[in-house]
């Protein structure tokens, strides 16, 4: 092989090699940083973690708005209840959802009743999948 082309396909090898690396990191970092912001819902205040919850209940539960607004107190109550003692106990946290659910069983209809048992289990597994995952393994 004559040494012209060598050289020329030495720089085109190269090129063909850098273009492949640069496209292949582009791609990459695209996909990794899809992957990554996909994977983190962003932090909800307490009152739009309420909002969803409340809307959430109303869809599946079938509240009144009298329902949703005395739903909504009782609920935001028991966020500052649970804030003031979430790190000292769960326990305590989760007397409070009780009393609050029991609350909430008192002004539900003997139709909404089974529909919220169903609710309160979905949430009570969520947060059961929710405290494993943060806990260290």
């Amino acid at each position: 092989m004559n040494p012209e082309v060598r050289k020329k396909a030495a720089i085109w090898l190269v090129l063909i090699f850098v273009l492949g690396a640069a496209t292949g990191g582009v791609f990459g970092y695209n996909l990794a940083h899809r992957t990554s912001a996909s994977t983190h819902s962003p932090v909800q205040s307490d009152a739009a973690r309420r909002a969803k919850k409340i809307a959430e209940m109303t869809d599946q539960i079938g509240l009144t708005p009298e329902q949703a607004g005395k739903a909504d107190a009782l609920i935001g109550q028991a966020q500052i209840e649970i804030h003031a003692i979430r790190e000292n106990s769960d326990a305590q946290a989760d007397a409070v959802r009780s009393k609050t659910r029991e609350a909430m069983r008192t002004f539900l209809t003997p139709e909404q009743k089974p529909k919220f048992e169903e609710y309160v289990q979905r949430l009570d597994a969520e947060r059961k999948k929710q405290k494993e995952a943060q806990m260290p393994h």
